[in-house]
């Protein structure tokens, strides 16, 4: 299927994660310019040869650190990809501690804002663009001891909408893709640490997890990044030019209710 987007350039964040890497060979194979960036040089370097493509590491996590990373790769782009993010700290609510929210929310949330503030405009200016954020399956079904990640991916929703309202109709079209459960070395991490602590297999802990604590994914399995990825490449791309500020799910039906 030809995407209408051959010769347009693109930013990645989080580029090298699982979806990421699958969103960015569907970039490529659709003659798609990227600049790539991610927080470890080795990883991003092996994707960028690749996909034979720009990289730049990038700390994304502070104001100084965008316009930094920014002041390397520019500004002007037709496509920005933001596929970066963290789990943050978990449990009680109460609990968590100043740090704790400001590290997700500099991730997850105000990553988004200080690079859209920069690349936006661009794309306004040319009356096409296309931002496509990765949410979750948290906003719409939270979870009490995910709370720092739920707020954090609830406000780049509410953020994604806000700047879809304004100005789609200057041909900058935002939407938002909310995986839940996807193979990746983030979930890895989440299962590794449930085996270990159950002192069982990590399959073992994957199917007690979703017994457990998703009852309503009801494909009963962990999704893979390549059943994300071209979700998000068709929201990058010129067949979604009737969509905009929408959250797309992508969550084996884990998310119970039919809103958000």
């Amino acid at each position: 299927m030809d995407l209408g987007i051959q010769g347009k350039t693109a930013l990645v964040t989080g580029a090298t994660g699982g979806i990421g890497r699958e969103t960015c060979k569907l970039l490529a194979h659709a003659g798609v310019s990227m600049t790539l960036t991610d927080v470890d040089q080795g990883p991003l370097a092996e994707l960028g040869q690749l996909l034979d493509c720009d990289v730049q590491v990038g700390d994304l996590s502070s104001q100084a650190g965008v316009d930094d990373f920014i002041g390397k790769v520019g500004a002007d782009f037709d496509i920005f990809l933001h596929l970066a993010g963290v789990t943050g700290a978990k449990g009680d609510p109460l609990q968590m501690a100043e740090e704790d929210w400001q590290h997700a929310l500099d991730i997850d949330f105000l990553s988004a804002v200080r690079l859209s503030r920069h690349i936006g405009p661009n794309m306004i200016d040319k009356g096409w663009g296309r931002m496509v954020f990765i949410t979750s399956e948290n906003v719409a079904q939270p979870y009490p001891d995910e709370t720092v990640y739920n707020c954090s991916k609830s406000a780049l929703l509410s953020f994604a909408k806000s700047v879809a309202m304004q100005h789609s109709d200057k041909g900058l079209l935002v939407n938002c893709v909310a995986p839940a459960f996807i193979e990746t070395p983030m979930t890895d991490g989440m299962m590794k640490k449930r085996a270990k602590e159950e002192n069982v297999s990590l399959d073992e802990a994957v199917e007690s997890f979703l017994k457990e604590k998703r009852p309503y994914l009801v494909v009963g399995r962990r999704g893979q990044p390549e059943e994300v990825a071209p979700v998000i490449a068709f929201l990058a791309s010129n067949l979604s030019s009737f969509v905009t500020g929408a959250n797309w799910r992508v969550d084996g039906g884990a998310v119970g209710s039919i809103n958000v």
